[in-house]
């Protein structure tokens, strides 16, 4: 076993890597960037060193860097995490040149696997099932078109040099075929270097599933069973689980058997990913092999029993698999939520910010949160904006899936927008706990988890009113104690008139509906009036839980608040509000910004129209990425526009206006 590694990523994998280290008294190394330098995983390693600017591209890609760092402090070995260096060849090279062990596969299966379509190559002739496409070295629109209409449509584009959803578009029909091709391409350059594509068929509603494969260097393989990944957005996984609903003991193995098979067909060593399409029909088809350890892989370990970075050092160092197939069994059911900076409610656009409060749900064996920031941390533009990954277990799959329920209701973040409210209501939908799972679950499922279906609020709003009455007695008798004279009327909170009731108006903002809701205090209690409907009222709040009796029926919810911000969590999804506050007259310019301001920090990729131009409703104008993602500016309606502010490659504060327009009944 190596006496000290470095770990050449950032983040909650870093700390992940650093927690098995400490484990097994392996001593390690961290890097940093500029914006990390106070970061989590580098105050939990042993030694830590700085590496270069913020931006990845000025630091955890830097080759050179990593490797000085690794002989500076004399690690032996340097565990990539996922992401950055993991799949680059070139760095496993480097490492081998300076008699650094990799602690991932060998050269020639991360060339193999880098390239999908030479991956598709291999497999064909491993006699791998492969989803109908063309990979060829032609890459020219007209052959690359030709092959989409002669399999049909729908086709999915894909960069060659491809992860993490980049460089991937779906294209629906012949019409769509340049413009999708175009945006690949230019995702794929922009994030890989490389935008080689290939086509493949697009299958309406397959499963994501993938089997974790383990390889020594003792001609020993396993696979440690499979994950079910097909609740994506944007072509990146959401929630994931094991084993894969449904999954009969027959098809685990014929596909594990697969997975084997196509790593042995590379030569392959240590922890790797093979991911496959599980169509309605159980046929199953080589999507792509993951030659790293994947961001999900802690729903294997927690029914598997099994560390896998443990594995992944001692087969790194020379040893043979801790156990063999015959060894491993599946235990229980298991899910990972991704928590994420972002706002799912628009287009899950990434959000940066400080990390005002966080607190996570209690850690237990059931209960598991893989993270790599504190309270105070910043989310920056720099890096992936996920925060943390939440991992739940329990016996079965509906014990598992109330501890995700119950968790995600636990976990509190304020100062960043957050996708918890989503994933919340994505795990309590019906078809979720149905297990009715495909790849465009979230688009199929859209009313349902985002709530945008009519949903009466019986009870939510009059909770919502009730919650904000009562925190605010709170803080009034907790502001009363503290003060010199306790019994002042400017200490209560009872909405007392002279000769009148004493009456609350509280407005209350769900989706695009707004509330004038009217709670009166009567001696016991509160009579509430949502849209001339009454409701007779009693509640209390303890512990962020308020339980309420409502004409009767008693049941509690959940509370958050963020500022003006109120999400209730009940059993059947989580419900947002937002309070609107007395107009204090302060006007918001923004509103006729006309959707042509940059939505956060970012970089101009591509400017598509000119001073001057008339453009249509939708079309696009500009290009941004942000946090690995792009970002299309569309004209808000028929018009001109008057001036540009920023050109390809200008750097981009969020907020700053990026074009002048003028609206067709403007001009």
């Amino acid at each position: 076993m190596f006496n000290k590694i470095l770990i050449a990523n950032r983040g909650e994998i870093a700390c992940r890597i650093i927690k098995t280290a400490r484990k097994l008294g392996v001593l390690t190394v961290a890097v940093y960037s500029d914006a990390d330098a106070n970061a989590l995983h580098v105050t939990m390693a042993d030694e830590a060193v700085h590496i270069g600017g913020s931006a990845s591209r000025d630091s955890y890609l830097l080759s050179e860097r990593v490797i000085e760092a690794a002989r500076r402090t004399g690690a032996q070995a340097i565990h990539p995490g996922y992401g950055f260096l993991s799949e680059n060849a070139e760095f496993c090279r480097l490492c081998e040149q300076n008699n650094i062990v990799f602690i991932g596969p060998p050269v020639g299966a991360i060339e193999a696997m880098g390239s999908k379509s030479a991956a598709k190559n291999i497999m064909e002739r491993a006699q791998v099932p492969l989803v109908p496409g063309y990979h060829g070295e032609d890459q020219s629109e007209a052959v690359l078109k030709k092959a989409a209409d002669d399999m049909g449509y729908p086709v999915l584009l894909k960069a060659t040099a491809g992860g993490g959803g980049k460089g991937m578009r779906q294209v629906w029909s012949e019409n769509e075929f340049s413009d999708g091709l175009a945006a690949a391409k230019r995702e794929a350059l922009n994030g890989f270097g490389d935008d080689t594509m290939l086509v493949e068929k697009y299958l309406t509603q397959p499963r994501h599933v993938e089997i974790q494969v383990f390889c020594d260097n003792h001609d020993n393989a396993v696979y440690l069973f499979e994950r079910d990944c097909s609740v994506q957005r944007r072509h990146q996984k959401v929630i994931e689980e094991a084993p894969a609903p449904g999954m009969s003991e027959a098809l685990r193995k014929e596909m594990g058997e697969a997975a084997i098979k196509s790593a042995k067909a590379i030569g392959y060593e240590g922890a790797g990913t093979v991911e496959f399409l599980l169509d309605v029909d159980g046929s199953f088809y080589f999507m792509e092999m993951n030659t790293r350890l994947q961001v999900e892989h802690p729903v294997t370990e927690m029914i598997s029993g099994q560390d896998l970075v443990e594995w992944q050092l001692r087969v790194a160092s020379g040893e043979t698999l801790p156990k063999s197939q015959d060894q491993l069994t599946i235990k229980g059911h298991a899910f990972e939520a991704r928590i994420y900076a972002e706002d799912a409610d628009n287009d899950f656009l990434p959000a940066t910010g400080f990390l005002a409060y966080l607190s996570t749900p209690l850690e237990s064996d059931n209960v598991r949160v893989d993270t790599g920031v504190r309270q105070g941390d910043e989310v920056s533009v720099y890096y992936d904006p996920m925060i943390a990954k939440l991992i739940v277990w329990d016996e079965n799959r509906d014990k598992a899936l109330q501890r995700l329920a119950k968790a995600l209701s636990e976990y509190r973040i304020s100062g960043v927008t957050t996708n918890i409210d989503f994933l919340y209501n994505l795990a309590t939908c019906q078809p979720f706990v149905d297990e009715d799972l495909d790849t465009g679950f979230i688009e199929k499922h859209e009313d349902k988890i985002f709530h945008k279906d009519e949903q009466s609020l019986t009870e939510e709003l009059p909770m919502a009113a009730l919650y904000l009455v009562l925190a605010n007695e709170q803080k009034a008798k907790q502001k009363a104690q503290s003060s010199n004279d306790p019994f002042s009327p400017w200490n209560q909170t009872n909405a007392w008139r002279l000769n009148e009731a004493h009456v609350h108006h509280v407005g209350l903002r769900h989706n695009d509906s707004v509330y004038d809701i009217v709670v009166e205090q009567k001696r016991h209690g509160f009579m509430i009036t949502v849209d001339s409907k009454s409701y007779d009222c009693q509640g209390h709040i303890e512990n962020d839980v308020l339980t309420t009796n409502i004409n009767g029926y008693r049941s509690a919810a959940t509370i958050a608040q963020n500022g003006d911000q109120i999400s209730l969590y009940r059993q059947n999804g989580a419900f947002n509000f937002v309070q609107i506050l007395p107009d204090l007259g302060c006007d918001d310019d923004t509103a006729d910004a006309g959707g042509l301001i940059a939505p956060m920090n970012g970089t101009m990729v591509s400017v598509l129209v000119s001073a001057g131009d008339v453009v249509t409703a939708d079309q696009p104008l500009m290009i941004m990425e942000a946090m690995k993602m792009e970002h299309t500016i569309k004209a808000p309606a028929a018009g001109k526009v008057t001036e540009l502010f920023f050109a390809a490659g200008d750097m981009v504060d969020g907020g700053a206006q990026l074009v002048g327009f003028a609206a067709e009944e403007d001009k």
